[in-house]
């Protein structure tokens, strides 16, 4: 079923790159420039996006084995993601159930965490299992005081997780069938090369950027060149979408040669031409296939809101289909992985930050967002109606978009 849409968007993209079109949304839509500026909607956008809805915290390949463990900050929470012995995947409160301390820094290979503070114990199941000077601490019942446990979900070679611990959302629900297409990029068996943060501007202002072809060939002149693709179709599940270049052709999987797809039977169409393009993950991924250092990568990009109103930090994830043998194919992929840090960092973040400086002027009340940047435009309506919505209605949103999944 999912290989079918897959073919059914190529074809959509064919038939667009033969005449020379695109799919154009409605009309012109105006969003308040207050909608990236303003710091009480920010703390409410952190409140009820980035700590009630599925997160994608990390690549499975992040973790490749068991006791395999990452801790991180998102929206201000603590969280530890730990490889389990069965091969499963756990996500916790980083704080230690004593005093609160975080009980894991960093990144690594363990099969126990203990606090730094006082010495409590914990498994890499969260469990508690030893508490220092028992004997002089007093009774207490271990089994209630392991490390909170979060909703978590791996599919697709990539890992949600909920930090809400009373989350009732299904994380499949969330993700509306969408997990099922990134199932293509065969992820779970893909190799981690480097991993890298940079700072960026409002989130908003930077996830902007990664739904738009519109700039392509203006901003990226110097690095993709002036001729660069300015068009793409959008193709949404719920509030997850992927920007396709309407084209005839696409590029040969594992090789730089470029073939015409309207000249080829579909069971020879390449896997890239499939996945082509930028597939995002609401509310703070971008995926986008390249082809470096001798074989197929990808840049995982994860984008988490910062201190303030213009802040962000993204996470840069190079993965690739085949962990590199020799110096050559590491080389390449290390030209690919910077050339992609100069075209984000100086390119789209430095150009986002001046446009959040010139906002906060408030001299303009409102941005626009054309008829061909129809992905921005379902970004921000999906944005206010989550924010708005009560834990209910959440439920109730997504387990109606499930249901049309499986109706189609």
């Amino acid at each position: 079923m999912s290989r079918d849409q897959l073919l059914e968007m190529t074809r959509s993209l064919i038939e667009h790159g033969r005449a020379n079109t695109m799919e154009l949304a409605e009309a012109v839509v105006s969003i308040p420039a207050s909608s990236y500026t303003d710091p009480d909607l920010y703390e409410l956008e952190k409140e009820k996006i980035f700590k009630r809805l599925p997160l994608m915290l990390a690549p499975s390949c992040e973790l490749p084995e068991p006791g395999s463990y990452k801790a991180m900050d998102v929206a201000g929470v603590p969280v530890l993601l730990t490889r389990q012995k069965d091969g499963s995947v756990a996500a916790f409160l980083n704080m230690c159930t004593h005093r609160g301390n975080p009980v894991a820094q960093g990144h690594g290979t363990a099969s126990r965490f203990m606090c730094g503070y006082h010495g409590w114990t914990f498994k890499s199941d969260g469990s508690l299992m030893g508490v220092a000077s028992p004997g002089d601490f007093g009774a207490i019942d271990k089994a209630a005081h392991c490390l909170k446990r979060f909703p978590s979900l791996e599919r697709a070679g990539l890992i949600w997780v909920t930090l809400d611990l009373n989350s009732r959302l299904d994380i499949a629900d969330y993700l509306c069938g969408y997990d099922a297409l990134l199932e293509h990029f065969g992820f779970k068996d893909w190799y981690l090369f480097d991993s890298r943060q940079i700072k960026g501007p409002n989130w908003k202002t930077a996830y902007d950027g990664y739904l738009d072809f519109y700039h392509l060939p203006v901003l990226h002149a110097a690095t993709f060149g002036p001729d660069f693709f300015n068009r793409a179709n959008y193709f949404s599940w719920g509030p997850h979408q992927r920007l396709g270049s309407p084209s005839t052709t696409a590029q040969k999987t594992g090789s730089d040669e470029v073939v015409d797809l309207a000249s080829m039977p579909e069971a020879d169409w390449p896997i890239d031409a499939l996945l082509q393009g930028v597939w995002t993950i609401y509310p703070h991924i971008s995926i986008a296939s390249f082809y470096g250092g001798g074989g197929r990568g990808a840049l995982i990009s994860q984008l988490l809101p910062g201190e303030t109103v213009g802040e962000s930090v993204t996470t840069q994830f190079y993965v690739m289909e085949f962990e590199p043998t020799d110096d050559a194919v590491r080389q390449g992929a290390r030209e690919q992985f910077d050339f992609l840090k100069v075209v984000v960092e100086q390119e789209d973040y430095t150009t986002g930050k001046r446009q959040h400086e010139a906002l906060q002027s408030g001299m303009m009340d409102s941005v626009l967002f054309g008829r061909n940047e129809g992905g921005g435009q379902v970004f921000h309506q999906w944005t206010r109606r989550l924010v708005e919505a009560s834990d209910d209605e959440l439920l109730d949103i997504f387990a109606r978009q499930s249901i049309a999944e499986a109706a189609e």
